[in-house]
């Protein structure tokens, strides 16, 4: 069943493989393809204004449902003119459902023992304690689809069942099954016009569990599908091999999002795999940890071989952080003081570099070099596991 969201469309202009170019038309911003998400959780992109985070290419952020329908509250948001009035970005947005921070915040409660926040699984949502303040919440999958009406992002995701890393075969086969289940629930509830609405695929590593549920949800009319579950402790590896073959499972014909899956390799990999859509914490939290991306691996700012390097963190970066010639010795001075002009600039290149990385791939789509690209990409870097540049 085709999607027909008003002032949503997705068009693929080039293939390189399964690879592929692609333009998302969406009420506020036509997004160009393979492309990343910043990952704005509370409205915010951390330690960045809008305009900065546009300056890395980006033209569409992720806002967290679960924090924002706690803090301030969707009614607020709503009040406010929206995320993105309330946040003041013009570009489009995605939130996810709050599922997965229901479920993941659980052992976070304001208080100790049987008062500990909780969360309760069952077949009408997501009983949880806010792990705020210890108040009570149920999120359904119709509460969801409220909620983000509330927050009126241009992208909705439906309130899947996201089972834990290693859980046995009938565990997430439970969780497939109900994920279906809510997933028409979602469909059936009332969004307001304008906001595509996406399903989410379940089956952990259980490849023929997640091809059987990309083809059940691909009978539905969502406006895109998501692949969730993944890096929530399986081996990495496994996830790739399980990406290559459940990706040609999804309608090629809809926009495909993998979900919170980030490190340059797995984004260059997923792409490779027929990904369209990334998000992931890492490019901001790495910053704010002393962690700088290169085009040869990471960079831990703190080190001391750094201290009298006069080079910013990539000479053949465009960011406004190496092209303004902040060096690599000021940004460890600045991160070891504790300044907070360290955290900026840093998350300012890291996010830049994840968008040269995608925009680099949609041009070697366009064409059909994407093969020797991904190949000198990935040697160039010596492994995301590289602390430091060899340089």
């Amino acid at each position: 069943m085709k999607p027909c969201t008003p002032g949503f469309a997705f068009h693929v202009v080039a293939r390189d493989g399964c690879a592929r170019r692609a333009i998302l038309e969406t009420p506020h911003a036509h997004v160009d393809t393979p492309t990343f998400m910043p990952v704005g959780t509370q409205g915010s992109v951390k330690t960045l204004t809008p305009d900065e985070v546009a300056s890395t290419g980006a033209r569409i952020v992720l806002g967290n449902t679960y924090h924002l329908m706690l803090r301030p509250g969707a009614d607020i948001v709503a009040a406010l003119g929206g995320l993105h009035d309330f946040a003041r970005w013009p570009h489009a947005m995605l939130t996810d459902s709050g599922g997965f921070q229901a479920y993941s915040l659980r052992d976070r409660g304001v208080s100790r023992g049987a008062d500990r926040a909780r969360v309760d699984e069952a077949e009408e949502g997501f009983a949880f304690r806010s792990h705020i303040d210890g108040s009570s919440h149920m999120l359904t999958p119709e509460a969801a689809v409220r909620v983000q009406g509330q927050l009126g992002a241009d992208i909705q995701m439906q309130l899947d069942v996201c089972p834990e890393g290693g859980a046995e075969r009938s565990v997430v086969e439970a969780a497939v099954c109900r994920t279906t289940r809510w997933a028409k629930r979602a469909l059936s509830e009332p969004r307001p016009g304008g906001q595509a609405l996406f399903g989410i695929v379940q089956g952990a590593c259980f490849v023929d569990l997640r091809q059987a549920h990309a083809s059940e949800l691909g009978e539905l009319p969502f406006d895109g599908l998501a692949v969730g579950g993944f890096s929530v402790g399986e081996p990495i590896e496994r996830m790739h091999e399980a990406l290559t073959e459940v990706v040609p499972a999804l309608d090629p014909e809809r926009p495909r999002y993998l979900m919170g899956v980030g490190s340059p390799r797995d984004i260059v990999l997923g792409i490779a795999a027929g990904i369209d859509m990334f998000d992931c914490v890492m490019p901001t939290r790495n910053a704010r940890n002393g962690q700088a991306f290169t085009r040869f691996g990471r960079i831990t700012i703190k080190n001391a071989r750094w201290q009298r390097d006069p080079r910013p963190i990539d000479e053949q970066c465009q960011c406004l952080c190496c092209v303004n010639g902040f060096s690599r010795g000021y940004l460890r001075h600045l991160y070891l003081t504790g300044e907070i002009l360290s955290l900026r600039l840093l998350s300012l290149h890291n996010l830049h570099w994840y968008g040269e990385l995608t925009r680099g791939a949609r041009e070697a789509i366009a064409v059909g070099r994407f093969a020797s690209w991904a190949h000198q990409v990935l040697s160039s870097m010596s492994g995301d596991d590289a602390l430091d540049d060899p340089t």
